[in-house]
């Protein structure tokens, strides 16, 4: 019922889009120029309209099917085999449909001549002023920002891995090889625009789906035979860990699958924009079902309650030893890292844009000297400073379950919600209505229990804390 309402309603705006194309259609030259020159340098030169769907496809796949889903045989473990796939199940649901209803908001706005671009827009616009600045923009910053150190330090990581496998009496630091993935991360930063990155996140689908197979080939092959550990899918702890385990691992799920950037992805999209972001879907939940799915059912089933916070740690033994191939380990930690490079600048694209807005002239040319210069000092500043931070904080993996309550939860299972609510005023007595304010609800209360407990874990592991540890 909900979706025939959401579709009804698109299906009524066909004529406004119609419409809107005749009239931009019959702008002059000189009223496009004006049109153009009205926007911020932010938006102007980050967030080019001119991408297809199949490009959105490729950015939304780079941005939720990312090597943070690595960590899902570690929230079956607190989760068990119903709870973890009852969770991933419905995670999969309700993201997919959030993120459809939030752009059927965009382009209804888009209609009405108020095309929204960035989320902090939609805020204002729906909720608003004062919204966007003070709440969705620092908590988009928050998350996007934190995804940018987490990246920077699990690419360290899968490179000390590789050094180890291949020199195991090395003696070089994780703060060194995240310092070296910072440089690698500081040259793909200074590609200038969000469209421009949509050859890399293609290859990044690739990428994803490669070391997806890798690890769940290896989980398979080491849960049938005898290198692997003993089966055991009881869940560890007392009662309170337990329940503290399950929400912690519920907003681990809610990180993997969020995203926090749909609007800055359907700003890329050229006009109109009318249902190329449901085919973008499309694209991306196909590659979520088969990466999602594979890596947690097989990861958990080879390595049940011991399932570490990233399964590749699993296939190395204590003593060193290696449970798959080194040459197939080393492999899939290479497919990782380069992943891990494109989904590093697409969340720093919300910062490049807030960057270039204050910063760029949107009277000059994109690649003038007034505008060059700027976007290199600033993109380089903001990536040396998270790389710095990476280094610094080698347990920020442990924030990961905080960013995702604080941070994923609001922008990806509520304000959708909330924004559909607001924008289509659906009646009362109409499904859409009472399942779009259940979901905010549940999902507003998921939140702040996960937030809870993983301040409980982080509290819990801060006896392990020391700057620039060799972890």
């Amino acid at each position: 019922m909900g979706t025939l309402h959401l579709n009804s309603i698109a299906a009524a705006q066909g004529a406004e889009e119609e419409e809107e194309v005749v009239l931009s259609s019959s702008l002059t030259t000189d009223q496009q120029g004006q049109k153009k020159a009205a926007l911020d340098a932010g938006a102007l030169f980050v967030l080019k309209s001119k991408g297809s769907w199949m490009h959105c496809g490729y950015h939304l796949t780079t941005s939720i099917v990312a090597p943070a889903l690595l960590s899902l045989p570690y929230a079956f473990a607190a989760l068990g085999w119903i709870g973890g796939v009852v969770c991933l199940c419905v995670g999969a649901a309700v993201t997919f449909y959030s993120y459809n209803l939030i752009s059927l908001v965009l382009e209804h706005h888009a209609h009405l001549g108020r095309r929204q671009l960035r989320f902090k827009d939609m805020a204002d616009d729906i909720l608003g002023p004062g919204w966007g600045r003070y709440f969705v923009g620092p908590i988009q910053f928050v998350v996007c920002y934190g995804g940018v150190i987490g990246f920077a330090l699990l690419g360290g990581q899968c490179m000390k891995t590789i050094y180890l496998l291949s020199t195991p009496e090395g003696t070089m630091k994780l703060y060194e090889f995240i310092t070296i993935f910072g440089c690698f991360m500081l040259i793909l930063a200074q590609i200038p625009s969000f469209h421009s990155l949509r050859h890399i996140n293609l290859v990044s689908l690739l990428l994803c789906l490669a070391y997806s197979a890798c690890t769940t080939a290896g989980a398979i092959y080491v849960g049938s035979t005898s290198k692997g550990p003993l089966k055991d899918y009881s869940i560890h702890g007392d009662r309170t860990s337990q329940v503290f385990g399950v929400f912690s691992a519920i907003a681990i799920i809610a990180t993997t699958y969020g995203n926090g950037i749909i609007p800055e992805i359907q700003a890329t999209l050229a006009p109109p924009v009318k249902g190329k972001m449901f085919k973008g879907l499309l694209i991306c939940y196909a590659v979520v079902m088969v990466t999602f799915f594979s890596v947690s059912i097989a990861g958990y089933w080879a390595f049940g309650n011991q399932a570490s916070g990233i399964i590749l740690n699993n296939f190395i033994h204590s003593n060193g030893n290696t449970l798959v191939p080194k040459w197939f380990l080393m492999m899939t930690n290479i497919f990782t890292l380069l992943q891990l490079g494109a989904v590093g600048v697409v969340y720093l694209q919300p910062t490049n844009e807030i960057l270039e807005r204050i910063f760029g002239d949107p009277k000059s040319p994109e690649f003038s000297i007034r505008n060059v210069v700027p976007r290199l000092i600033t993109r380089s500043l903001i990536v040396a400073t998270g790389t710095i931070l990476a280094a610094m904080l080698p347990f920020f993996g442990d924030m990961g379950a905080l960013i995702g309550a604080f941070g994923f939860m609001p922008l990806d299972f509520v304000l959708p919600m909330v924004f559909f609510n607001l924008t289509f005023k659906p009646s009362k007595q109409r499904l859409v209505f009472w399942l779009n304010t259940a979901i905010a609800m549940v999902f507003s209360a998921l939140g702040v229990l996960g937030a809870i407990a993983a301040v409980r874990q982080i509290a819990l592991d801060a006896k392990n804390y020391k700057l620039f540890a060799d972890v």
